[in-house]
């Protein structure tokens, strides 16, 4: 039997074997990092007697800022795949269990325990979730749950599909890349469930790529995937460490997983690009989880048509949103319609004034904002931090000038729940450089919908004001509908 029958074999044997009714679990590779913090086991909810199977876990790293400083904690990770319903069971070693959840909150995931050391919770559709025992947001599991792949190339598809040279495809097991992967123009790479790449990707001055399974791309203390200076791309199912977006076009990110630990560990960069979408994200990061920006690094021009969906965002540092900040003082650019819609923040941590935002507008550079929209924003109880900076700023560390405008930004359906979060700040720079055009549109902060013509509050106050949102001076037209 010849290695592409023998790999075929074996790989049909291994699916058949981590499969149990509607669930598949993807085996860990014996050279990739593990946790054993936990246990995990998942069976189908909906096959009466089902048995449970175990999950590996992998161990990746986190950030846990304390004085100022990054200090790295080691954390669990977790991936499977289902459909219908199932159970989830999980231990907890070396710890009496006194209290549990899983977040997002939003989600309303029903924990019932079964003893000191062991609980349980059913999930009925895919979920990227946060695992949380004793209220440890460090050592917690980062639960991604997926829908069952139909689109990845088995037996005899797949010894076809091996034979095209625009088709690359990593088997699950450990792959170690010694130089960066440079992909191809109209190549497919297929990175199947419990591949683990040790290295970097790079779709570089290529277009019509496509990259996609439930591997895991993680390279130590660099981008696991860097997209630069191309078109038609998509990207899809995979988790990394951070996906960059640079002087490219027509890209796709959709239930993409990052998790940084080190210093500048942005998640999902966009710079001086144009129609980015993202769908069904995640993002655990050591800065900013996701950013729009215009000329910045090797990357010229103006930001447009930025979207991100139905998606989890945690900010161990920095901002969660930020936009604005890099431009072309001399030539100055536009970052023009960006929405950020349905989308659950469960924290951030930012101790110095100027970074602070889970939704920010930070213009500098000589640029101009204009056409934002965050809709379904559902914020929890976040460490520290403020939940909006509208600004027109000049940050000298990194900008050689003030923003020149925000435009037509519309906060609607946002929700806060918690008790940490500092005043937020809208705040133009002088008479021509302006923030115009703010409307909040049931802005709701712990329970209290804040309005116009909300009762209670005094006519001489601002509405802002009782919001705890701080409207600074060349400020035009801020509504609270």
């Amino acid at each position: 039997m010849n290695m592409n029958k023998l790999f075929c074999v074996a790989l049909l044997f291994c699916l058949a074997f981590c499969m149990s009714g509607r669930v598949v679990i993807y085996p860990v590779p014996s050279e990739a990092p593990v946790n054993r913090s936990f246990g995990l086991e998942v069976r189908d909810a909906g096959v009466s007697g089902a048995e449970w199977s175990p999950v590996g876990l992998y161990n990746v790293r986190v950030d846990e800022t304390v004085g100022g400083k990054h200090s790295v904690r080691n954390s669990s990770m977790a991936i499977f795949d289902f459909d219908g319903s199932v159970e989830v069971k999980v231990t907890a070693r070396g710890r009496v269990i006194e209290s549990a959840r899983v977040r997002p909150l939003a989600r309303g995931i029903e924990v019932k325990s079964l003893n000191d050391s062991v609980f349980v919770f059913t999930l009925d559709k895919p979920e990227n979730l946060s695992v949380e025992v004793n209220g440890d947001i460090f050592d917690n599991i980062q639960l991604f749950a997926g829908a069952i792949q139909t689109d990845i190339p088995v037996g005899r598809e797949l010894r076809k599909l091996r034979k095209d040279r625009n088709f690359l495809y990593f088997a699950p097991g450990y792959h170690r890349l010694p130089e960066p992967l440079k992909v191809r123009d109209n190549q497919r790479v297929c990175i199947a469930g419990g591949a683990y790449i040790d290295g970097v990707i790079n779709v570089d001055t290529v277009s019509n790529v496509r990259i996609w399974g439930r591997g895991v791309v993680y390279p130590s203390r660099t981008a696991g995937i860097y997209v630069r200076n191309s078109r038609n791309v998509e990207i899809d199912g995979i988790m990394t460490t951070q996906l960059p977006v640079g002087g490219s076009d027509s890209v796709k990110i959709n239930n993409v997983k990052v998790i940084s630990y080190y210093g500048w560990g942005d998640g999902f960069n966009v710079f001086a690009s144009g129609n980015v979408s993202y769908d069904n994200v995640f993002a655990r990061t050591s800065d900013d989880c996701t950013t729009v920006y215009c000329t910045r690094k090797d990357f010229n021009g103006s930001a447009r048509n930025i979207r991100m969906e139905n998606s989890t965002l945690w900010a161990d540092v920095a901002h969660v949103i930020e936009i604005g900040l890099h431009g072309n003082v001399e030539q100055p650019d536009s970052a023009v319609n960006l929405l950020y819609r349905n989308i659950d923040v469960l924290d951030e941590k930012e101790m110095q004034l100027d970074y602070q935002g889970v939704m920010s507008i930070d213009v500098g550079d000589n640029n101009l904002v204009k056409n934002v929209t965050f809709e379904n924003i559902r914020i929890e109880n976040i460490r520290q931090g403020r939940l909006l900076s509208m600004r027109l700023c000049w940050n000298k560390k990194y900008c050689g000038a003030p923003g020149r405008g925000i435009e037509n930004v519309t906060f609607k359906d946002i929700t806060y729940n918690g008790d940490n979060a500092e005043i937020s700040l809208i705040l133009g720079y002088d008479e021509n450089r302006r923030v115009r055009n703010v409307t909040f549109d049931n802005l709701v902060i712990n329970g209290v919908r804040y309005s116009d013509d909300m009762p209670g509050k005094p006519g001489w106050y601002k509405t802002s004001d009782m919001a705890r949102i701080y409207v600074g001076e060349h400020v035009d037209n801020v509504i609270f509908k």
